[in-house]
């Protein structure tokens, strides 16, 4: 199915990502390397060591704290969590970082994997593109009426990574 902007934005708030912004693209298709999983896997840890620039973001995310911690010490990755690429390899993406988005599995990978799926014969495609390197939609992020205590929170969490740094 062939979309404009305004369709594709339609589609993505249906879905609950109104927030989520897109670029027009025309896949190239692609073939990979008989060795891109390797550089896949060392990619996704060179993603996860560079997320100390996105605390405030996985602080939203309401993982435990030994979640939060071991993702980034690069030790183990929450469940539910999935690496996306912005362009996909098969579509001439390339396996670096700054084409790489961290979000849900459920609900919102999987809808994005329905919504890029949709566009499937369509000449030009439009791919999710968030802004920062963590996807959560904007009416995830608030507090609500008692607080969210994210400050406490990250004071904490940010106290053990440099202890465990030292």
């Amino acid at each position: 199915m062939q979309l404009n902007q305004s369709m594709a934005e339609k589609i993505l708030s249906d879905m609950g990502m109104d927030d989520m912004p897109t670029i027009e693209y025309t896949p190239i298709p692609t073939a990979l390397s008989a060795d891109w999983f390797k550089k896949y896997k060392d990619l996704c840890h060179t993603f996860v060591s560079s997320l100390t620039d996105s605390v405030q973001e996985l602080a939203f995310m309401n993982l435990s704290q030994d979640e939060f911690m071991a993702l980034l010490m690069g030790q183990r990755i929450p469940s539910n969590l999935s690496f996306r690429f912005r362009i996909p390899l098969t579509w001439g993406g390339k396996l670096e970082i700054d084409n790489m988005f961290m979000c849900w599995t459920f609900p919102h990978s999987q809808r994005l994997d329905k919504f890029i799926m949709m566009q499937g014969d369509a000449r030009t495609i439009w791919l999710p593109n968030p802004a920062k390197k963590i996807y959560l939609p904007a009416h995830t992020t608030g507090g609500g009426d008692g607080g969210n205590a994210t400050e406490d929170r990250l004071a904490q969490m940010a106290a053990q990574l440099a202890s465990g740094r030292e």
